[in-house]
């Protein structure tokens, strides 16, 4: 299938896309423009889309002294970690961030340490790139319930862990659009898979289903994705969403009680994502995109630690898998 190649994309009204090309790579990751009286961008991308970035704020009028916010859904870099290159191409935006990821934003070490045990060093530098601090006086933290005020429209806040715990959703009170982030999971436009996201350290089945359902409720138009582009029915696709993060819990944990080792459970979920590719897709489409985002290895190792946590919290011995 010919990939798309629009650099910008309307998805509501006063509110566009913004292809941050991925790893030089179309229909990956978006980010979006809110116009107004004070532009705002939500999600940035890796820095090494911050190129890409800035193309498509141009395209749209925005100048160096035009964006007055950059407001993230999670700090995992692929959203936010050209935030502190962008805060610099744009001095006078204000960065937003739950409050349990500002302190990671103004110092990114440990973020960039945790990225690389996931990723391995060389695949997460070849991804993401440099990530820059941004500096403290340019940050707010948000918790559930705030609501940023953009002049003439605000974002709501709802707090929705279980990917990360210090993940956000948006709603857009001009059109009540919710932004996403990675709570629905990955769901690229033209293959129409929809993809888990249960990445290491944090995922958690319980806070991620309930996130979904508190989605649910709160949107009242689009749900606006990170990976990627808009989705306009709401109840299917929470509902598929919640059915495929259960799924894929119960398929590792049974691999788990069994004494199947990684490369076992591995290919259990292989073969698991298959079925649910043909009965999306029906057809051959290019995963290649949704493994650069969500590999399976990756939500093996998010599912494994969380079965092996729950197990240790509850007393329960842990299978040695």
């Amino acid at each position: 299938m010919t990939e798309r190649t629009a650099d910008t994309f309307e998805v509501s009204p006063g509110i566009t896309g913004i292809d941050t090309k991925m790893i030089g790579r179309y229909l990956v990751t978006s980010a979006y423009l809110l116009s107004g009286p004070e532009p705002t961008l939500v999600e940035t991308g890796p820095s090494t889309s911050a190129e890409a970035v800035l193309r498509g704020l141009r395209s749209l009028d925005i100048g160096r002294d035009d964006l007055a916010h950059i407001v993230v859904t999670h700090i995992h870099l692929d959203h936010a970690g050209g935030a502190g290159t962008l805060a610099s191409a744009f001095p006078k935006a204000t960065v937003w961030v739950h409050d349990h990821g500002a302190p990671h934003l103004a110092n990114p070490t440990r973020l960039v340490a945790s990225t690389e045990r996931t990723y391995g060093p060389d695949r997460a530098r070849a991804f993401f790139g440099e990530v820059r601090p941004t500096a403290p006086e340019r940050l707010r933290s948000v918790v559930d319930g705030d609501v940023i005020a953009l002049g003439d429209r605000t974002l709501d806040v709802v707090y929705t862990p279980g990917h990360a715990s210090h993940h956000v959703a948006l709603v857009d009170s001009a059109t009540g659009a919710l932004f996403t982030g990675d709570a629905i999971g990955v769901h690229l436009p033209d293959a129409r898979v929809l993809r888990p996201a249960t990445p290491p350290p944090e995922f958690d089945v319980d806070k991620a289903v309930d996130s979904i359902v508190r989605i649910r409720s709160r949107a009242r138009s689009v749900l606006l994705l990170s990976h990627f582009g808009a989705v306009s029915d709401v109840e299917a696709i929470c509902d598929l969403a919640i059915a495929r993060i259960r799924d894929w819990a119960t398929t590792v944990r049974d691999a788990m009680l069994a004494k199947e080792d990684r490369d076992a459970i591995v290919g259990r979920l292989e073969q698991l994502g298959a079925q649910e590719y043909q009965t999306d897709a029906g057809a051959e489409i290019d995963m290649e995109r949704y493994d650069l985002l969500s590999s399976i290895q990756i939500n093996t190792d998010g599912l494994m630690r969380y079965w092996k946590k729950r197990w240790e919290a509850e007393g329960d011995p842990t299978p040695q898998a």
